[in-house]
């Protein structure tokens, strides 16, 4: 079976583009829906559970938009058996940013990422390899973000990934690569810029 194709996940990838809407990625030049899709992808490839791909394309939109777990729940309970949507929406709590600026307005960045991580680190191993998913496709866009950011950000990732050793064993590897690509890629770039000064 493709990425996608199944009755299910063609309706929750079509609840997550309503619910994205018109957002736009903000390091490519494209609707943020594409996002969500690449890590479903990203996800089928490890895994052919459905709560898994469908959680996939469902994994921001508590975080970045208005709908609610209860909103996700009621759509999921619409179409599938309640275990399955219960499981589904879990990962989606699971996987939504709790210490964020908007939450702890007194810590700064680090700290906040630090205490994410540690979250992060107790979360189910499904919802774990969709983050790797997140992470792997995160990293594509990003360096295009300007170096100072991009490397900010992937040294994230890197401590990120040291919490979470419980999903999909190769995909972490395979996430695991790619941060050690882009960090090569980035101290490169900075030792170019340098010598040009």
């Amino acid at each position: 079976m493709a990425p996608g194709s199944s009755n299910h996940i063609k309706l929750v990838q079509q609840f997550a583009s309503v619910a994205h809407g018109t957002q736009w990625r903000k390091f490519a030049d494209e609707p943020y829906i594409n996002h969500p899709v690449r890590v479903m992808e990203i996800c089928a490839a490890y895994s052919k559970d459905e709560a898994v791909l469908a959680a996939a394309l469902l994994h921001d939109v508590i975080e970045d938009t208005t709908t609610s777990s209860t909103d996700i729940q009621g759509f999921l309970d619409g179409f599938m058996p309640r275990e399955q949507s219960l499981k589904i929406t879990q990962l989606v709590i699971e996987l939504t940013d709790v210490y964020v600026k908007e939450n702890y307005p007194s810590w700064n960045r680090r700290k906040r990422k630090q205490q994410e991580s540690i979250r992060m680190s107790t979360v189910s191993a499904d919802a774990q390899t969709i983050k790797y998913a997140d992470i792997l496709d995160n990293l594509g866009d990003i360096m295009n973000a300007g170096d100072e950011f991009a490397t900010k950000y992937v040294y994230e990732c890197r401590s990120l990934l040291q919490y979470m050793r419980n999903g999909n064993a190769s995909l972490r590897n395979r996430v695991n690569d790619a941060i050690k690509n882009a960090l090569s890629l980035l101290k490169g770039d900075t030792g170019a810029e340098n010598g040009r000064r």
